[in-house]
């Protein structure tokens, strides 16, 4: 079955909100005009645009998370600096048991922390990308998302990186430092056109291996959707690294997943919509997939094909999960806000995630 199932809720939205394909959800992509504009940097609208999730991303990292990222981060890169005497108030854990046998007296490790982390962020520019049943689609969240975790970095002065992709690459910005160079960033995943609609994670990552020469933090920002009806070519190709297809997962396997971990600490940040999960009883309509272009005509009125969709729906979730614990990549799963919803009420889930992180560093 076409992945229309879970990415082409547009066709639904077109009907219960009057969805236009010229202008499309409501979030921060912006009119044709300002994306052309958008290329030299210096558009009126693109700079207010910019501003305005500057100034609301900052008040919300310096108000709610920036204890949260630092914590769920510190020591990251941790190297081992002297063995010195135990004294009262010292971490017992850092207790090192032979330079204590040895020397009949308690000793513990010291530790120096790197000065800085690189935090690259990941981000998924495909067509699914451009839903939202609610206030806000889900690329505008992914921004917004992806900001917050930039100026939380450069608050902590580590470098941040950038890597757009679809189906391909189709932007690296390497990792620095710097208010302007965070606002570059914001810019393009707010504005920068891709070329192309699908997904292909995978490439992403790998490509992503290849050009970080040190540990980073590494933030997936993505739906995980992706192509359902690959060629009999590509099929065999990622059936050979054991990949994980579903009817709505984007190509993502276990293998390439595990070589970004041996060298890098990743992070998936899940960004879905609640008409992904569930349809609404609105008749008959007709569904185009937003990264393939199919077009399907289905009856939301059939109550079969409601739940047969929810059941697609959450298998598809539960073997991402699975994916993810294999793996043993930090998840988390963000639905834009339904109407009525502040449009920052998962800053509570970021920072609980960070908590929860901060609790497992510790074990």
């Amino acid at each position: 079955m076409s992945s229309w199932w879970s990415r082409s809720i547009q066709g639904v939205m077109r009907r219960i909100s009057g969805f236009n394909d010229a202008e499309g959800p409501a979030s921060s992509s912006g009119s044709a005009q300002s994306e052309s504009e958008s290329e030299s940097g210096v558009s009126p609208e693109l700079l207010r645009k910019v501003r305005q999730i500057e100034i609301r991303t900052r008040r919300l990292v310096a108000e709610t998370l920036a204890g949260q990222y630092h914590s769920a981060f510190k020591g990251q890169g941790m190297d081992f600096d002297e063995v010195r005497e135990y004294q009262p108030g010292d971490e017992v854990r850092t207790i090192d048991w032979n330079v204590t046998a040895r020397m009949n007296h308690p000793f513990v490790k010291k530790f120096r922390e790197e000065r800085e982390l690189t935090v690259m962020l990941v981000v998924d520019l495909s067509g699914s990308g451009r839903f939202g049943s609610g206030q806000q689609s889900k690329r505008a969240l992914m921004a917004e998302l992806a900001a917050v975790l930039a100026f939380s970095a450069i608050r902590n002065q580590d470098k941040v990186g950038l890597l757009l992709f679809t189906e391909t690459v189709e932007k690296f910005v390497p990792p620095a430092k710097g208010r302007r160079h965070v606002l570059r960033v914001v810019r393009d995943v707010l504005f920068f056109k891709p070329e192309f609609a699908g997904t292909n994670t995978n490439g992403a990552l790998d490509f992503l291996n290849k050009v970080l020469p040190h540990r980073a933090v590494v933030i997936v920002v993505s739906d995980f959707l992706g192509e359902t009806n690959p060629g009999r070519a590509a099929m065999r190709a990622h059936l050979k690294r054991k990949v994980l297809h579903s009817e709505t997962l984007g190509r993502l396997s276990q293998n390439t997943l595990n070589q970004v971990g041996r060298r890098h600490d990743v992070i998936a940040l899940q960004v879905g919509d609640p008409r992904e999960q569930a349809l609404p009883d609105v008749g008959r309509l007709l569904l185009q997939d937003a990264e393939t272009g199919e077009v399907v005509e289905i009856n939301t009125s059939d109550v079969r094909r409601r739940e047969a969709f929810e059941t697609r729906a959450k298998k598809a979730q539960k073997e991402l999960d699975r994916l993810f614990r294999g793996a043993r990549v930090d998840h988390l799963k963000i639905l834009t806000p339904a109407a009525g919803v502040p449009e920052d009420a998962y800053m509570g889930e970021l920072v609980a995630f960070f908590e929860g992180r901060q609790k497992r560093r510790r074990r």
